[in-house]
């Protein structure tokens, strides 16, 4: 069973970036569970938390990683 990572994403501020982190997660970590809350500014994703951190990073948000 893949761990649930959290991450405040405080740059992600509308639907354009939902889907792109949305996205982004969909390629690094494939069949992956994602949870986005767009008021919250926080992403939650089934899988590894190093391979999610660098896809929301590399799709131009800052994620900071929230502890359990």
């Amino acid at each position: 069973m893949n761990e649930i990572v959290r991450f405040a994403v405080e740059d992600m501020t509308c639907g354009h970036c939902e889907k792109a982190v949305t996205k982004a997660l969909g390629e690094a970590l494939p069949g992956a569970a994602v949870t986005i809350d767009l008021k919250g500014h926080e992403v939650s994703v089934a899988g590894d938390a190093a391979k999610a951190e660098e896809a929301i990073r590399e799709a131009g948000y800052t994620p900071v990683r929230k502890s359990a």
